[in-house]
Formats: C-alpha cells, sequence, structure tokens
C-alpha cells in the first residue's frame, strides 16, 4: 500500500512537469515562428508583409520575389540553423564538461575555425563549402580539445574561460597577421569572422543542414551516457558507461555543429553560452529533469530564437542601409558579455584571493645579477632596435644622426625607427608595471590589464578616437584611452570587490567586459571607411608603425609616475598581497591605498595602448617571471618586471618588424604567439 500511495503521489507531478515542458516548448514554437517572420520582413528594399506574402503564393513581381526567395528567406533559414546548432553543441559541451561556461566561444572552437579556414584561404585552395565545413571542424575540434586537456574536465569555470580566452587570443592573433600579410587572399576574412547570417541563395543552408544533422543525431546516440555522466564519473563506470569514449564522441560532434555554424555564417558569439543558460531555469520551474535527449529541442530552439532575436532587433534599431553592414554576432556578442558578467556575479566564489606563492628568497648577490643580465639584454634589443630592420644601419650612423650629420636616407630610416623602439620599450615597461600593481593589490596572479578588460577598455577608447577624429594627436588618443580603460576599471573592479577581488569573480567579470569591448571594437571598424578599417585593425595588432617622438610623451611620463608611486610605496605593496588583516593590524586603510594603485595601474594601461595599441600578456608574463627570478619583495620586483615588460616589447616589435621584412607584423601579434604558451603553461602547471 505504501509503495502504491507513493507512486500515486508523484504521478500528478510527472504529468506537470510532461505538461509544463510542452507548453515551453509550444510557446518557444510560437516565438521562433513570429520572429522568423519578422525578419523576412526587413531588409534594404522597399518589400514589406505584403510583398513578401505575395512572393510566398507565387503572385509577386518578379524583383520582390528574387528579394525574398534568394536573399531573405535563406537569411532566416540560416539564423534557424545556426543558432539551433551553436545552442545544442553548448549545452552538450556543458553536460559532458560539468562547467556552465562551457561553449564554442569559450572552448575556443570559433577561434580554432577561424585560423583553419583563414589558412585555407592564404593557401588559395579554393574548396566547396562542404570540404571548407571539413576544415574548420577539423580547426575547431584541436581547440577544443587543447582547452579542455588544459583546463581539466569538471574543473573550475574559471580554468575552463582562462585557457579558452588565452588560446583564443592567441588563435585570432595569428589569423590577424594572415589577414594584415595577405590582405588579398583573406580580403572580407575579418568582416566574416563577425558573424553574419546574410545568404545569397539557399546553396549555404543545404549544405550545412546535412552536417548539423549528423551532429545531432551523433548526440541523440549517446544521449542515454551524457545523462549518465552527470551522475559522476565513477557511478557512470559502475553503470556500464564509457567516459572517456562518450566525452571523445560529444566533443566531436559539438565541433561538427560548430563548424556547420562557422563555415555558413562566421563565428557567431555566445549563443552556445546564453542558450542552455536561458533553458535552465525554464527546467527548474517545471520540474523537468535534465535530460539530454529531451533538453535538446528546447535548447536548440532558444538558441534559435537568440539569433533571429538578434537579427530582428539590429534592423529595427539600426537604418536598414547600416543594418546591412553590421553583423548578427557582434549583437550576440554583447548579450553574450551581459551573461558573462551576470552569472560571474551570482555565481558562488570559492575562489578568493590567492595565497602568495612559495617562492625561494635569492641572495643579494643573485638579485644583482639578474638586474645587470636584464640591463644588458635591454641596451642589446634597443640597439638591434635602431639598427635592424628592412635596411640596416651601423652604429656610426647613429652618431652621426645624433649630431645631425646624417644623410638624407639614413636620417629618414632613423627619424622613423627610433620612435618606434622607444614606443615599444615603454609601452613593454608600463604594461609590466600595471600588471604588477593589480596582481598585488587584488591578491589575484592571474589579474593582468588584458584579461580583466582594461586594456579593452583602453582600446575602444582609442579606437573610437581614431575612427572619428581626422587628425588624432598623441595626447587625445591617450586621453581617449584612459577614458574607455577608466570606465571598464570601475566596472569590473567595482564589481569583482564585492567578493574581496576572489579570483573567478574578478576574471569572469574581466572576461565579459573584454569580450563586450571587442564587439564594440569590431562594430566601429566594420561601420567605418576602409581607410579608418585598416588603421584601426593596424593600431590593435601591436604595431608601433609610424610612431613619432611626441606619441611616447604621455606613456613615458605615465611609466616615471608609476615607478616613482609603487617605489615609494613598495612597503605598502608589500602588505596588501599578503592578506586583508595585516595591513589593518599596522593601520593601513585599504580602500585608499587600493584606489590609488588602481588608478596608477589604469593610467599606465591607457597610455601604453595609446603608444603602441593593443598588447596582450605583458602583464602577466612579466611579473611572473619577476617574482620567480627576485621573490616577492616589490622593491626587487618593480624594477625587474619593468626591465622584462621593456625587453620582451621591444623583441616582440624587432622580431615583427625583420623576421619577414619588407611585411611586418604588430608586436601585439608576437607578444601574443609569446604569451599564449607561457599563460597556458602556468594553467598546466597549476592544473592539480
Amino acid at each position: 500500500m505504501a509503495v502504491t500511495a507513493t507512486t500515486s503521489a508523484t504521478r500528478p507531478h510527472t504529468v506537470t512537469s510532461r505538461t509544463g515542458a510542452a507548453a515551453v516548448t509550444a510557446v518557444l514554437v510560437l516565438l521562433v515562428a513570429a520572429l522568423a517572420v519578422v525578419d523576412i520582413t526587413q531588409g534594404t528594399a522597399s518589400v514589406g508583409p505584403a510583398e513578401v506574402g505575395k512572393a510566398l503564393t507565387g503572385r509577386a513581381d518578379p524583383g520582390d520575389a528574387s528579394v525574398v526567395i534568394a536573399s531573405r528567406l535563406p537569411r532566416m533559414a540560416a539564423g534557424l540553423l545556426v543558432g539551433a546548432a551553436l545552442g545544442i553543441a553548448g549545452a552538450a559541451l556543458q553536460a559532458v564538461s560539468r562547467n556552465v561556461l562551457a561553449a564554442p566561444d569559450t572552448l575556443a572552437v570559433n577561434a580554432g575555425s577561424y585560423l583553419a579556414l583563414g589558412l585555407l584561404m592564404v593557401t588559395g585552395i579554393s574548396l566547396p563549402l562542404l570540404a571548407s565545413s571539413g576544415v574548420a571542424f577539423l580547426g575547431g575540434l584541436l581547440a577544443a580539445a587543447a582547452v579542455l586537456s588544459l583546463s581539466g574536465l569538471g574543473a573550475g569555470t574559471v580554468r575552463l574561460v582562462l585557457a579558452g580566452s588565452a588560446l583564443t587570443l592567441g588563435l585570432t592573433s595569428v589569423t590577424e597577421g594572415l589577414i594584415l600579410l595577405f590582405p588579398q587572399q583573406t580580403n572580407g576574412l575579418y568582416q566574416w569572422s563577425q558573424g553574419s547570417i546574410s545568404q545569397n541563395g539557399f546553396d549555404g543552408v543545404a549544405q550545412m543542414a546535412p552536417v548539423a544533422v549528423a551532429g545531432v543525431a551523433g548526440l541523440l546516440l549517446v544521449a542515454r551516457r551524457v545523462d549518465a555522466l552527470a551522475l559522476g564519473d565513477d557511478a557512470a563506470r559502475g553503470l556500464g558507461v564509457p567516459v572517456r569514449g562518450t566525452r571523445i564522441t560529444v566533443v566531436v560532434c559539438a565541433a561538427l555543429l560548430s563548424a556547420a555554424s562557422v563555415t555558413l555564417a562566421g563565428p557567431v558569439g555566445f549563443v552556445g553560452l546564453c542558450a542552455p543558460a536561458l533553458v535552465r531555469p525554464l527546467m527548474r520551474r517545471f520540474r523537468t529533469p535534465a535530460r539530454t535527449r529531451s533538453g535538446m529541442p528546447v535548447v536548440g530552439l532558444v538558441g534559435a530564437g537568440l539569433v533571429l532575436g538578434a537579427d530582428v532587433l539590429l534592423r529595427a534599431v539600426v537604418p536598414a542601409q547600416t543594418a546591412v553592414a553590421v553583423p548578427t554576432g557582434v549583437v550576440t556578442s554583447l548579450v553574450g558579455a551581459v551573461f558573462l558578467v551576470v552569472m560571474a556575479l551570482r555565481a558562488r566564489d570559492t575562489g578568493g584571493a590567492s595565497a602568495p606563492d612559495r617562492l625561494r628568497i635569492p641572495g643579494r648577490g643573485a638579485v644583482v645579477v639578474t638586474s645587470a643580465v636584464l640591463v644588458a639584454a635591454l641596451i642589446g634589443v634597443t640597439v638591434a632596435g635602431v639598427l635592424l630592420g628592412d635596411s640596416k644601419l651601423l652604429l656610426g650612423d647613429v652618431a652621426n644622426w645624433a649630431q645631425g650629420r646624417a644623410g638624407q636616407a639614413v636620417a629618414f630610416v632613423l627619424d622613423t625607427r627610433v620612435p618606434r623602439v622607444a614606443a615599444a620599450l615603454l609601452a613593454g615597461g608600463a604594461l609590466a608595471l600595471s600588471g604588477t600593481l593589480v596582481q598585488a593589490v587584488t591578491r589575484n596572479p592571474l589579474a593582468e590589464p588584458g584579461i580583466l578588460g582594461v586594456s579593452g577598455g583602453a582600446a575602444l577608447g582609442a579606437v573610437l578616437f581614431v575612427t572619428t577624429v581626422p587628425v588624432a594627436g598623441a595626447w587625445g588618443v591617450a586621453g581617449a584611452a584612459f577614458a574607455g580603460a577608466a570606465t571598464t576599471a570601475v566596472v569590473v573592479f567595482g564589481m569583482a570587490a564585492r567578493g574581496g577581488f576572489g579570483q573567478n569573480r574578478l576574471v569572469l567579470v574581466g572576461v565579459g567586459v573584454s569580450a563586450a569591448t571587442t564587439a564594440l571594437i569590431s562594430l566601429l571598424i566594420v561601420l567605418t571607411d576602409p581607410f579608418n578599417a585598416t588603421k584601426a585593425l593596424t593600431w590593435l595588432s601591436g604595431s608601433t608603425y609610424g610612431r613619432t617622438l611626441p606619441d611616447a610623451v604621455p606613456v613615458a611620463a605615465a611609466l616615471v609616475l608609476g615607478l616613482v608611486v609603487a617605489v615609494a610605496r613598495r612597503t605598502e605593496l608589500d602588505l596588501l598581497s599578503v592578506d586583508d588583516d595585516t595591513p589593518a593590524l599596522l593601520g593601513l586603510r585599504r580602500g585608499p591605498a587600493r584606489l590609488g594603485f588602481l588608478v596608477t595601474s589604469v593610467l599606465l594601461t591607457a597610455t601604453a595602448v595609446a603608444a603602441a595599441g593593443t598588447i596582450g600578456f605583458v602583464g602577466l608574463v612579466a611579473p611572473h617571471a619577476a617574482r620567480a627570478l627576485v621573490g616577492r619583495r616589490h622593491v626587487r620586483v618593480v624594477p625587474v618586471a619593468v626591465l622584462l615588460g621593456a625587453v620582451l616589447v621591444c623583441t616582440a616589435d624587432l622580431l615583427g618588424r625583420t623576421v619577414i621584412a619588407p611585411a611586418q607584423l604588430g608586436a601585439g601579434l608576437m607578444t601574443a604567439v609569446i604569451g599564449t604558451p607561457y599563460f597556458l603553461h602556468l594553467l598546466l602547471r597549476t592544473r592539480r
């Protein structure tokens, strides 16, 4: 009787959950259908709902029918396919990694596909769309495998996001280098990389639909195994589930779905993150079991609704002629950035601020030797930077130039080369000092201006100024960069301070803000004229090209100020980097001290970005290496970190100017190529 009573009691709950799930699915179907209808009525041509209806029934003029059949219906179908594919891929990746932030974006799948297709375009090989999707699939699969192996399945969200963000930055930097080096072969690749569902006929949708169906079919075949993985690896093995094989199968199927989406519309950002995040509350509201097979249609509908909704919103808010140039991926990236920040704020941060690393304490002799070696390296790379390039010079030429007795050709070369070397040295030192201050204040070894979005804010302010002001002076660019950096710093540090600058919250908020600034920068570049777009892309690559000595004055002033502050208040830095209690016991007011150091850090980052563009990882690599070499005391760390940063950026700039001369690569691209492996090495070393 007891069993019967229990069974009877559970039946209403089961019926209610099924009814609720069916109602949610029906509402989503109607919503997506409504968005699809609205989407096909929007466009640049004066083809409204009446003309669309006539075109669908075969009674429209040939011109109107061509617009609807060849452009708007394929665009709508592409939105449905891309949204559903990315939503399902994100849900599958989150299920097997047991990580709510796993998605094609955070696993660098889109970046891997982007690089693979870029390499294909550079080679000049022309492949059919289906074969191109195979290339994108391989690139995305390799990137996802790398991120999952580095972060560890089931590891904390912050590790996965950091590994994915670092690899994405490295892969994207390589692709942007290809765009700058091979502009003709990669024509249109940057615009495509922002994600647009615009189509010219149904050919693309027809070829990619079977690829997406194959990915979904593969996930359906292993759906029960994926559900078992939610119980834990040991429990799944006890049920006879091959855990490793299941995970590999799911990642392959998710990469297949992402490849179909990327090939058809480019990387449409954050749909795979947002769609599952929206579905989970609905499942909890109606007490529906989180099963893969029943959840796939729902998350697919939500993904399709997100993409179509973004396209409809874009065309409703922006004028029709402008909306054509704005990729749908920019809107979804902005929405995804907000989602990431909100999820970071709502999540319980168990990371806390890091305890100090257990590093050896070198003696005074070792510190002196280290400093001497770095000074010698700085002198050597400075001399090499001045002498080497597309035309090689001698020290005598430099001496004559300094005395005003050089020939016209030598004077021209040095007048352009010396400011570049100065900008690289000063920007590298400023970024290294900025990273040192931020890591000390937040007690977070992963804090860095680029990862935390401060560099992105500075770049947004500077790009806005560069693309809107005809004659952008050095101090104007520096001021705009400072305004952008200050705004993002207030947002990031203000939100993260609510948990004592815990690792998870600080990094996730920073990554979200960085994604938002990247989307806005892409929007500005797409909307501006080709000349300003090329100028902004070159500048964003961390290039010192075209710099003059006045351009280096703001960063020089900021670096001198930062060094004075850091050295004069070195004891406060040491205390803040220990814990919260020690400074309070010694009478240090933590709030004003932190604020002062953070303002100095923002000023250093802004002026460095204004002088040399966006250069990543210097603020992370230099402080880490400095602490490993000379210990944790900031009286030693500050000068060594500044020297390391200056040497790193100047070396990167020198390599970018000489390795493939007369062509050039920006210092930011080179530091990303160098810094990404180092950062991933740090994650791998601390994986346990």
